[in-house]
């Protein structure tokens, strides 16, 4: 990479959700992306965040609404929910209700069909979803994976999701709205929203042995969960730096497209500089099939464990003990009780592995690649 060009990736503080914000470019330029925005709560650090760019360089080539977890949606619906939008935003990708299901209207269960309901009377149709025509942002499930082209020269490879997990959330998505909501019907929808108070300006915010291998074996769970295996998932590149997002994936998935990209491009094993690992480190989204797959010096984790505990062990003793980079480094966006066992300078020497964590707990982490 050119001295001048950069790469950076910024975990603000979200709880234990993901609010991801890249930077990406050279002296002449900055630009930008935004994936995820959190739970309500820490909407104010993403504000802040915000806030800090300069008043006329507030753009953004893509949002990513990764799934419609409350955790990686909330702070998106809260930033949308403001007249003006306060960022411009060239290409925003979420599956709605109508990516999901053939001829299908705008509407989604809860969070999903508040975020429908603002991207309609916030943005312009060929804003959402417009790298893919309007259409869902999925992986096909043959031919080559979708590769998208950034302003300034970042390429997405899209991973996940694939029609069978859009199927599955389509499902869930359904029996979640019940029976007292009619999909389709953005009107009231949008009236639900603007009684949520939450969400309106102004308002307030709520090393490796037999015995090792024998423990991953029985260790390993697997995330059944619709929403998590809807996530939209890729691998960005820039330049000669590269990280894998990973969102809230199912690791069978991930690693299906992984294996196909590395048939397209003739080479056995991946090699990122970073990867964000899926749904806060739990230990049913990281299996050792992927982490063959991958060689990376950074595991980033993005959680402070107040809900789920997440990281899990497991989660955290695959990496360490599977990593093709050795010793790899954890990378964490809280120092709180989940991930400080982590960071102790002892088990750090005893199982041969580093460990970050964010000095400051009220501000982005920042990994520059």
């Amino acid at each position: 990479m050119p001295t001048d060009q950069f790469f950076r990736i910024e975990m603000l503080p979200a709880l234990y959700g993901d609010c991801l914000f890249v930077e990406y470019g050279d002296s002449a330029r900055s630009r930008r992306l935004l994936i995820d925005g959190g739970p309500i709560a820490t909407y104010r650090y993403l504000e802040a965040r915000l806030d800090a760019l300069p008043a006329g360089d507030r753009r953004f080539e893509l949002v990513v609404m990764s799934h419609v977890d409350t955790d990686h949606v909330e702070g998106l619906v809260r930033l949308f929910a403001n007249t003006p939008v306060p960022i411009r935003v060239i290409d925003l990708w979420f599956n709605g209700w109508n990516h999901l299901a053939s001829g299908g209207r705008v509407l989604g269960g809860k969070q999903g069909e508040f975020l429908s309901a603002l991207i309609v009377r916030r943005f312009e149709q060929e804003q959402w979803n417009g790298a893919f025509a309007g259409q869902a942002v999925v992986v096909p499930d043959d031919g080559p994976l979708p590769e998208r082209m950034l302003a300034g020269g970042l390429k997405l490879t899209l991973l996940s999701p694939t029609p069978a997990t859009l199927d599955k959330m389509r499902e869930a998505w359904a029996k979640d709205l019940g029976p007292s909501v009619t999909p389709g019907d953005l009107d009231a929808a949008w009236q639900r929203l603007a009684r949520r108070k939450a969400y309106l300006p102004g308002q307030g915010l709520l090393g490796t042995t037999p015995e090792v291998d024998a423990l991953l074996a029985r260790q390993l769970k697997v995330d059944r969960a619709a929403a998590n295996g809807s996530s939209i998932a890729f691998l960005a590149e820039f330049a000669d730096k590269s990280c894998l997002f990973l969102a809230d994936a199912y690791h069978q998935v991930i690693t299906d497209s992984i294996r196909r990209l590395l048939k397209q491009r003739g080479q056995q094993v991946l090699k990122v500089d970073a990867v964000k690992v899926a749904h806060h480190g739990s230990a049913g989204n990281i299996s050792d099939e992927l982490l063959a797959l991958i060689d990376s010096p950074r595991f980033l984790v993005s959680t402070n464990g107040s809900r789920f505990r997440h990281p899990d062990a497991e989660a955290m003793q695959r990496i360490i003990a599977r990593s093709r980079h050795q010793p790899p480094t954890l990378c964490f966006n809280y120092d709180s009780k989940t991930t400080r066992r982590w960071t102790s300078a002892a088990l750090q020497a005893e199982l041969s592995y580093r460990a970050e964590c964010n000095p400051c707990p009220n501000a982005p982490y920042v990994i520059a690649l």
